[in-house]
């Protein structure tokens, strides 16, 4: 029994390492009522695919890093992905965009401050306010006043 313990863990420890996010290890976020389809990997990284072209989703997060006041310190382009690392305070924020198909982009959010603490809020905060942003730029009658 033991043994069989001591396996359990090991497998459940290398899956949250490698970013696993099978056999239910996938949380969906109940952090507000508009952010209910963002999920979160058992590491707290959130997710999101979304219905808008890669090219809108990344203007998009642009004016949303503009508009939250976070100061983005690096951007990194390869085929079809970007990279970016931003500030916000002691906020370190680790942000993937990546081209899915033409219409299909998702979203990788990681906020941290230090080694163990997360902040899920401002994850889930920068991908509603991109969608929002995607969205709006798609139809020009949709509002981004929050």
């Amino acid at each position: 029994m033991k043994c069989f313990l001591k396996l359990s863990v090991l497998v459940c420890l290398m899956l949250s390492i490698s970013d696993c996010a099978m056999m239910g290890f996938a949380v969906p976020a109940a952090v507000s009522g508009c952010a209910i389809d963002v999920n979160y990997t058992f590491t707290n990284i959130a997710y999101k695919t979304v219905c808008y072209p890669f090219a809108d989703v990344e203007v998009a997060l642009t004016k949303v890093l503009t508009k939250m006041d976070i100061k983005e310190t690096k951007r990194k382009s390869e085929d079809g992905k970007i990279s970016v690392i931003a500030l916000a305070g002691k906020l370190d924020i680790y942000i993937d965009i990546e081209k899915v198909t033409p219409t299909v982009t998702n979203i990788k959010v990681n906020a941290k401050k230090g080694v163990f603490l997360k902040d899920k809020a401002m994850a889930t905060e920068i991908i509603v306010q991109t969608e929002k942003y995607a969205a709006a730029k798609r139809n020009p009658t949709t509002s981004v006043a929050n």
